[in-house]
């Protein structure tokens, strides 16, 4: 006869994300938890105790990120670790970050009760200013451990009241030390909501992350004349909007002939004086694209480099400038078909699929193995007090979290 799985206690865990999502709840029952504000420290407040209530032992360190670790028998090897970030958006939602956060301590909870002693220690990390929403960039504090972001610059950033990070930091009493970083460790698990509607739509319980996209992000420049609107011929005119138009028509046609998963977006548009009664002199507008091939993303880059070869742009000259961009992050492979494994053992249904969004997890995984799961989001929303993921589906991914934790740690 198969032994019984060991699972967690779904209305437990069900009653522990409403108790964090009390933290900065709002009035239509999302959440309001910007890094480092009095709300945020309450929520970290409450972590820490509900961990050391466990017989865990909590540290932090230079950039706020906090560490709770359960003993395992053997504490001279790497710790599992389990993580994510409970700070969240203006008026997000109740389980982006928060969920991944709780996992784990749903996860140790499970352990307790079970009297199930893990062979090497288990860490779960809540990770500073991921959201970047009340200080530039996201992914912050996980930017930093893993050398993307220089720490200086980024005690620099302010908010809109001119509060720096360093200064909040301090005021927080989570600033400790940079020895606590989380620096080795045998795996990094991340549960998150997926944030889009793919999931959902096809029916299917997990997502097992494989990858997250690399993508880049272009400004495009069309400059023309001004000239009055009611006296200008239309064969004299040097339209730079016209010409943008035209680019953003010509940019959908080519790129739409790639790979189908690949996702691109104009999201930004300048238009020069903006004057009814002026023909606009200078339009400036953002393309950016993602997709997991690097070479699906050259493909991307000649189209958009291309828009500055041509000819007959309503006699507007056109430039494009790289803003940024990223390469994909692969996550383990064996910690990913950990994942697969557990979902089977579960009878849960799951695909393998790339995350379009950024997760400290993919700074995490430059120096350490790392993975993803993705729970189903109703309707696909996210950063909205409109995200909802069911409790049923929260359960499942908890539990997918735990069937790998303990395939891992009792090596």
């Amino acid at each position: 006869m198969e032994k019984q799985k060991v699972v967690v206690n779904g209305e437990r865990l069900k009653q522990t994300i409403e108790e964090f999502a009390d933290f900065g709840r709002t009035e239509n029952n999302g959440v309001t938890r910007l890094a480092l504000s009095n709300i945020d420290i309450q929520v970290r407040n409450h972590f820490k105790s509900s961990c050391e209530e466990l017989g865990m032992t909590v540290k932090w360190d230079d950039m706020g990120s906090m560490y709770a670790t359960l003993p395992g028998l053997d504490n001279s090897k790497p710790p599992v670790v389990i993580g994510s970030h409970l700070d969240s958006v203006k008026k997000g939602g109740r389980f982006d970050g928060a969920l991944g956060v709780i996992t784990g301590l749903e996860v140790v909870r499970t352990l307790v009760d079970n009297n199930i002693k893990p062979q090497v220690p288990i860490v779960v990390a809540n990770i500073t200013n991921e959201e970047g929403a009340r200080f530039e960039p996201s992914m912050m504090a996980s930017g930093v451990m893993s050398g993307r972001f220089d720490k200086g610059q980024m005690l620099k950033s302010t908010d809109t009241k001119g509060v720096t990070f360093e200064e909040a930091l301090k005021a927080s009493g989570y600033e400790g030390e940079k020895e606590n970083r989380l620096q080795d460790a045998s795996a990094f698990i991340e549960l998150h909501i997926e944030q889009g509607p793919v999931l959902e739509n096809e029916s299917i319980d997990i997502g097992v992350v494989e990858c997250v996209v690399g993508m880049c992000c272009y400004e495009i420049e069309v400059t023309g004349d001004s000239d009055h609107a009611g006296t200008t011929p239309m064969s004299m005119r040097k339209d730079a909007l016209f010409a943008a138009n035209n680019l953003i028509n010509e940019i959908r046609d080519k790129m739409s002939k790639l790979d189908s998963d690949l996702v691109y977006t104009i999201g930004r548009v300048d238009v020069s004086p903006n004057i009814h009664t002026v023909i606009p002199n200078k339009v400036v507008f953002t393309i950016e694209a993602r997709h997991k091939e690097a070479d699906t993303i050259r493909q991307v880059e000649d189209i958009i480099q291309g828009l500055t070869e041509s000819e007959g742009r309503e006699k507007c000259a056109v430039t494009a400038n790289k803003l940024w961009d990223r390469d994909t992050v692969w996550f383990n492979d064996q910690l990913v078909s950990t994942m697969e494994n557990s979902c089977s053992s579960l009878d849960y249904t799951y695909k393998r699929m790339p995350s379009g969004a950024g997760h400290d997890a993919q700074f995490i995984a430059t120096y350490i193995p790392a993975a993803m799961i993705f729970v189903p989001s109703v309707n696909g929303k996210s950063h909205s007090e409109d995200e909802l993921t069911s409790w049923e589906d929260c359960e499942k991914g908890v539990n997918v979290v735990l069937q790998t934790v303990l395939e891992l740690v009792a090596k």
